[in-house]
């Protein structure tokens, strides 16, 4: 193996049997370990008969000094595998800092995949899963907080967040302040764990759940993007101006008026019947 490498590498979020082969190949041959608690990462060592490693704590209230320790051993030509208690390292995680550090100094940064309790939430919500958005936690800070959800009131993204149970409840209200209570969501908790859960409602509908039965377990929120705005009346007599605007200067160009309309309702998403009878009608 190569050194002056930082891996990182993914844990399991519950369930052991999840590090993969590659997972365990690389714990087991880098030169030392830079773990978010170190005594989390020395029980999955020993619950997974790794060898020892040597550990250095690397989390978010030490990561400028501490990473600034990890960065000399690399350019000294060590290897350094950076794993964080559960899940992928480095997203929503102060080993961001970390990979930049790394990223500065041209030393190699490679990922060893494993699991991501967003993307397993995702996965098993039922919403749409092909354009999407990580917010991770909201802050405590009421202000950040309302800034925060007012800036994704138009998301049309599915919005994934985290939350720890003790303010589930309080999240779920706010999430219905801001997006509205028929907004459908997605709640996954102890992910991969013996009480593995995911539960889908509205907003409302979860909000008034968790009232009457207090959360347990960390949680993994998929709220689904905000709806397309209608199309009115008004809209549509704008969009076939516009097109049929274009549609008259391919014809001064040139065109046949009948594959210019062809073209242009292609382009601009109206219909051609449509765009074509506005056009007849604007030249008579």
């Amino acid at each position: 193996m190569s050194n002056a490498i930082l891996y990182l590498v993914a844990t399991p979020i519950g369930n052991l049997g999840d590090l993969s082969p590659r997972a365990r190949e690389i714990l087991s041959t880098v030169d030392f370990i830079a773990a978010e608690d170190t005594r989390v990462t020395q029980k999955l060592l020993n619950a997974c008969a790794l060898p020892q490693k040597p550990l250095v704590s690397y989390y978010e209230h030490n990561r400028r000094a501490r990473g600034e320790v990890v960065l000399a051993r690399l350019l000294e030509g060590e290897s350094c595998a950076l794993v964080t208690d559960a899940g992928t390292p480095a997203v929503s995680d102060p080993g961001e800092d970390l990979v930049a550090l790394c990223a500065a100094h041209d030393i190699p940064v490679i990922p060893v995949p494993g699991c991501c309790a967003a993307v397993c939430a995702l996965a098993a919500s039922g919403l749409p899963t092909g354009r999407w958005c990580f917010e991770g936690f909201l802050s405590v800070n009421k202000k950040a907080r309302r800034e925060h959800l007012d800036a994704l009131r138009e998301e049309k993204r599915t919005m994934i967040f985290y939350e720890a149970p003790h303010k589930l409840c309080a999240t779920l209200h706010d999430l219905q302040e801001a997006f509205g209570g028929d907004r459908r969501l997605s709640l996954s908790r102890e992910l991969t764990k013996l009480h593995e859960e995911t539960l889908r409602m509205t907003l409302a509908e979860a909000a008034a759940y968790f009232d009457a039965h207090p959360p347990r377990g960390e949680f993994v929120l998929i709220v689904e993007g905000a709806p397309d705005a209608p199309v009115t009346e008004q809209d549509e007599a704008v969009r076939l101006a516009a097109a049929a605007e274009e549609v008259r200067r391919r014809i001064e160009g040139g065109q046949t008026r009948k594959d210019a309309v062809k073209a242009v309702s292609a382009a601009c998403g109206v219909k051609r019947n449509a765009l074509y009878r506005y056009v007849l009608e604007q030249e008579a």
